[in-house]
């Protein structure tokens, strides 16, 4: 456990530096494109290190007990996080213009309607919905490793989108919310409605659904509703 730990540390702990305090001296140093080589080869590196630890470990008695309405509340989140992830692939208003001209800020649509941030949330709400139906101490770190990176990834990349985008992310942040469905339900993201889009609904169904049944050949363990299903 200790190993894993030190693991999970290293892969939180580089991706913080060098997304944050390390880039810019790094970037100056060796170019935009080197570091970016370095910042990929350190996290395969470190993500590497993690999953080869945890697939070592040995199975362990669970913290609570799973039963089917535990495996319902996890197969919806999955669900909802398919979703997001597949319209976080389409339609992103926030990325930058390469010409760097100023851009008005849009409505929000689809899955940037629900959350500003729908791919790092995809990743949260996957952590959460594995840690409540495998609840062993090294999934817990594990996933929740990667949940901290994500949600907490995505809080700080609010601050530093609002030092390189200040005429626009102050503004986007006005009209969209870090949690889920909030800026909808306090009426700040322009009339939209809490509907994903059709590509994201149909997209993240299909890849919902084929995550799911991947499970049992890969894991050996039926998950979704293929646990149901499959009988």
């Amino acid at each position: 456990m200790a190993l894993l730990i030190a693991a999970c540390a290293a892969f939180l702990g580089t991706h913080f530096l060098l997304s944050h305090p390390l880039r810019k001296p790094l970037v100056d140093a060796v170019g935009e494109r080197l570091f970016l080589g370095i910042y990929s080869l350190v996290a395969f590196a470190t993500l590497g290190w993690m999953a080869h630890v945890y697939g070592r470990m040995p199975d362990t008695a669970p913290l609570w007990a799973v039963g089917n309405g535990l495996w319902g509340v996890a197969s919806a989140i999955m669900f909802l996080a398919s979703v997001l992830f597949v319209g976080s692939l389409i339609g992103n208003p926030a990325l930058p213009d390469p010409t760097d001209k100023p851009k008005p800020v849009p409505r929000p649509r689809g899955v940037f309607a629900i959350t500003r941030h729908p791919m790092m949330w995809s990743f949260g709400l996957w952590a959460v919905a594995h840690i409540l139906v495998f609840p062993q101490p090294a999934q817990i770190v594990l996933a929740g490793s990667i949940g901290l990176l994500a949600l907490g990834g995505a809080a700080l990349q609010d601050g530093k989108k609002r030092r390189l985008q200040p005429d626009f992310w102050p503004r986007w942040q006005d009209v969209t919310s870090y949690w889920p469905f909030v800026a909808i339900a306090q009426g700040r993201a322009q009339g939209a409605a809490a509907w994903p889009g059709r590509v994201a609904m149909v997209g993240g169904t299909v890849l919902w659904l084929a995550a799911t049944w991947a499970h049992l050949p890969l894991a050996n363990m039926p998950a979704g509703i293929w646990r149901w299903i499959g009988g």
